[in-house]
């Protein structure tokens, strides 16, 4: 027997105890500096920055999900011999930090006027030094391999410069201006919103439909919210409408308010919708607003920023859903209503902070001209500088960036980049740049830059962009952008713009990678209210990151949704299990590196096999993973590991140690090679469990610097091949022939076989044995039962003796129950398909479905009755 390495390990706990190691792992990793980039070495770069959490946020599943992405692409990239960062950071989340220290001096009785704009930030930051970043610590026990000495924050002194920075750029190249237009409202924050901080959902309403004028000229429009009708300005229908061509160009008197209005035609009407006729209020809607602008319509604002009425009349001082039914019932009094429908469904926004339903609101804010920004994004993804993947979603980017409107980049707030521009007293107005003072007495502009500008400069302000630094110089353009699809227009195009802009044309990445949401096991989104959250943090206190890294990469196709359930990660739990006694096994029986494998030509035909798989996972591996398919590099090393290496090498293995000498020093050596390479495959996606195992059979320092595995380049046996195949097939005939039997697993029956050297099987007559419990036959060998199995070189035949092996009458009362619970299926079947109501209105699977199980259950029932009826009596 060969001598193990120095430092290997052959004395492995009994079971994997995830808990007990995982933290000491990673304070090691993170200590020797694994994760620590050099800007000044020689090798190929690899950068990904983190998609920056919210300082309010904690870990759920979709970061867990993502981060699990990342850490595998750069634990590779690292193994590959690249100089690999993974940049980390957190983003300021102006709304939700802002109403998480609010809410604090709310439970002391203050707010935020009462401290002043100055000591209310001071106040911010104190939470943040106390409570901010609590992501950050179960980012290290997910085992994210994160270079912690460059950890960045989007309101730091660097990138506050950068913001700073582009933005005088942005403004001195007319890229950004200040205008009226409809944003987002809460009135609840008080502040305008972007688009991914409006969450939609289907809310019970009401749909009014109110007659406008009287008479025959007269027109009849619908709407939701009926209360914005004060700030009507026009009726709008469409031009090619015959029912209203004689309307256009005259004016109808508006309710309520005494004022008339002019009927306008405009091509964004749908003659088809409703009545065919919209109101149209212009400060209250952005399709009115657009409407208003065609035909130089006034602007009416009707609510102030808290949603309160402020036009004239008897519904002045009214919240806005106070006065809604006051309108309406006003309306009604004046014989104007058509008709009411209740309860009305329909889409209606929410502020994603604090639930509010948000509001149209014409506002004086601050806005990026984006169109020769989009055109520069929407140019390097087709020309090939960044790559999309999937490919199919670049369609998506594309409708996006091709059809962009300028973007609202002011919030009414305190905390977060404070926009760099001065009034002076007769009216003045100067943008100041990060190395200019502004002029004495002069105002700053009170509103914040949307938390979105700041992480747009993310790819190259976390670099030390303004500055010409040695980082920027190695890492950008970065190698890969990881996130949701959900955030392709939101946060990818944008980060595309201003990279594109503030880098003369480079592209911030090279690609972008996009998954999907997690669902729950039934396809639905996860959300509080459902209660069918999954807590990433639970399945890490009872799974380990292994197994939570593991179940979310298996499911990881590109761009699709993916369901979640718990028998998921009991399962990756299971294969973690599988992989340790695996391991713990060869190790007990002399697995070793330190012995190189022999020569092809004085290996086994299972030797030779299970190397030729490896080399095929090798490179089937890399493929995955170059292409970004996380699903199916999971789903291959899980089978050759759980279904190859596991199942059937190791249980050939044993026969070849048994038979001692040369060849089992030989599967010494083959053992230890394929989990030394298997353990480095593996190592990206569960590192903790890997890490343990790879030093155990290697005695290296860790597997975290390890070099990436490649193929050997020999020359795959496919006879070698065929031969094993036949002895799996061979095997597993066997064994389920004896189970049919009610033969125990473990007992040895006593078998002959014919044909096995036709089949060319006849090396390996003492594994089929061991692996099919069987024993050689005496002399006096009478057979009770036999089977053929035919196998590309022959067909062997299988004598047995199963006389005393089965209890009969256990194994009668087995399958009598068994038989019971078939013919119970046929009935239940039969009398679904023989049930008209449910043939003709069932979906044609489910009945397909049905007419597959009734065809089991009569195939159940014709077996378990031979069986029962081949059983001795008694």
């Amino acid at each position: 027997m060969t001598e193990t390495p120095a430092q290997q390990t052959t004395d492995l706990p009994q079971a994997w105890e995830p808990a007990a190691v995982e933290a000491e792992l990673y304070q090691g990793w993170v200590d020797a500096g694994y994760f620590t980039a050099d800007p000044d070495s020689d090798k190929p770069p690899f950068c990904i920055v983190l998609p920056p959490p919210n300082v309010t946020g904690s870990l759920h599943m979709g970061h867990a999900l993502n981060h699990t992405v990342m850490d595998a692409l750069t634990r590779r990239r690292r193994m590959q011999g690249h100089e690999a960062l993974w940049l980390p950071g957190m983003d300021h989340a102006g709304i939700a930090t802002q109403n998480v220290v609010e809410r604090q001096l709310a439970s002391e009785g203050l707010s935020r006027h009462d401290l002043g704009r100055e000591k209310f930030i001071a106040r911010v930051w104190e939470w943040k030094a106390e409570y901010g970043g609590r992501i950050l610590d179960q980012m290290r026990r997910l085992g994210d391999g994160i270079d912690w000495t460059r950890e960045r924050f989007t309101m730091d002194d660097g990138l506050s410069r950068a913001v700073q920075t582009i933005f005088k750029k942005l403004y001195d190249d007319g890229l950004i201006y200040r205008a009226e237009r409809i944003i987002n409202w809460c009135p609840r924050c008080r502040t305008a919103l972007s688009d991914i901080e409006v969450e939609h959902s289907d809310d019970d309403g009401e749909l009014v439909s109110i007659r406008y004028g009287s008479g025959a000229d007269s027109i009849v429009v619908a709407t939701t919210r009926a209360e914005t009708m004060l700030g009507d300005t026009a009726v709008a229908v469409h031009p090619d409408d015959e029912r209203y061509r004689h309307l256009i160009g005259t004016e109808v008197e508006l309710p309520l308010t005494g004022r008339r209005i002019p009927i306008v035609a405009d091509a964004h009407v749908d003659p088809e919708f409703g009545t065919g006729a919209v109101k149209v209020t212009p400060a209250h809607d952005p399709n009115d607003f657009e409407i208003g602008r065609r035909h130089d319509l006034p602007a009416i604002t009707v609510m102030d920023e808290t949603g309160v009425i402020t036009a004239h009349g008897p519904f002045e001082g009214l919240d806005r859903f106070e006065a809604r039914p006051a309108v309406v019932a006003a309306l009604r009094a004046e014989g104007r209503i058509v008709a009411e429908k209740r309860p009305y469904v329909h889409a209606v926004g929410h502020c994603s902070r604090c639930d509010t339903v948000v509001e149209p609101r014409l506002s004086l804010q601050w806005w990026v001209k984006v169109e020769p920004l989009a055109r520069a994004a929407g140019d390097a993804v087709r020309d090939g500088r960044t790559k999309v993947h999937p490919p199919e979603l670049a369609k998506r980017y594309f409708d996006w960036v091709d059809n962009m409107h300028d973007w609202t980049i002011s919030r009414q707030l305190w905390w977060g980049h404070r926009i760099p521009v001065w009034y002076g007293p007769d009216g003045e107005t100067v943008c100041v740049g990060p190395d200019e003072q502004p002029p004495a007495g002069w105002t700053q502009d009170p509103d914040v830059l949307d938390t979105w500008f700041s992480s747009a400069l993310w790819p190259f302000s976390t670099l030390g962009w303004p500055e010409k630094t040695a980082d920027l110089g190695r890492f950008y353009p970065t190698s890969v952008l990881s996130t949701g699809y959900d955030i392709l227009f939101f946060w990818v195009a944008r980060m595309m713009m201003f990279g594109l802009y503030a880098m003369d044309g480079v592209q911030p990445f090279d690609h972008v990678y996009l998954h999907g949401l997690i669902r729950d096991a039934q396809g639905k989104k996860m959300s509080k209210s459902r209660g069918n959250v999954i807590d990433p943090l639970d399945w890490l206190d009872r799974y380990g990151a292994d197994a939570c890294r593991f179940t979310l990469a298996r499911g990881a196709n590109p761009g699709s949704d993916m369901a979640l359930a718990e028998e998921w990660a009991a399962g990756s739990r299971n294969f973690n299990t599988k992989l340790w006694n695996a391991t713990r096994f060869a190790l007990m029986n002399g697995a070793t590196t330190a012995t190189p494998v022999p020569d092809r030509a004085e290996l086994t035909d299972a030797d030779r096999w299970i190397l030729d798989g490896l080399d095929a996972l090798v490179s089937e591996v890399d493929e995955l993973f170059d292409g970004f398919q996380f699903a199916k590099l999971c789903d291959a090393l899980y089978h050759y590991t759980w279904d190859e290496f596991c199942d059937w090498y190791l249980e050939l293995a044993k026969v070849q140690i048994a038979a001692g000498g040369a060849r089992a020093d030989a599967t010494r050596a083959v053992l230890g090679h394929v989990l030394d390479v298997l353990l480095r495959l593996l190592h990206p996606v569960i590192p903790f469990i890997t890490e343990v195992l790879w030093k155990a059979v290697t005695g290296g320092e860790s597997v975290v610097i390890a070099t990436w595995p490649s193929a050997s380049g020999s020359s795959a046996d496919s006879s070698a091949r065929t031969r094993i195949e036949g002895v799996q097939k061979l095997v597993t005939e066997i064994r389920r022939f004896r189970a049919d039997q009610g033969v125990k697993p473990g007992q040895r029956v006593t078998a002959r076989l014919s044909g096995v050297d036709e089949a060319d099987l006849s090396d390996h007559a003492a594994a089929i044995a061991a692996l099919a419990r069987l024993q050689s036959p005496a002399a006096e060998f009478a057979a009770s039962a036999s089977l053929e199995v035919a196998l590309p070189g022959g067909t062997v035949a299988v004598e047995l003796d199963l006389s005393g092996t089965v209890d009969v009458g256990a194994e009668r009362k087995r399958l009598t129950k068994d038989l019971t619970a078939a013919e119970k299926e046929l009935a239940q079947c039969e009398a679904k398909l023989g049930n008209p109501k449910f043939t003709d209105k069932a979906p044609d699977d489910v009945v397909a479905k049905v007419r597959t199980r009734r065809d089991t259950a009569a195939a159940d029932i014709e077996r378990i009755k031979a069986r029962l009826a081949a059983l001795p009596a008694g």
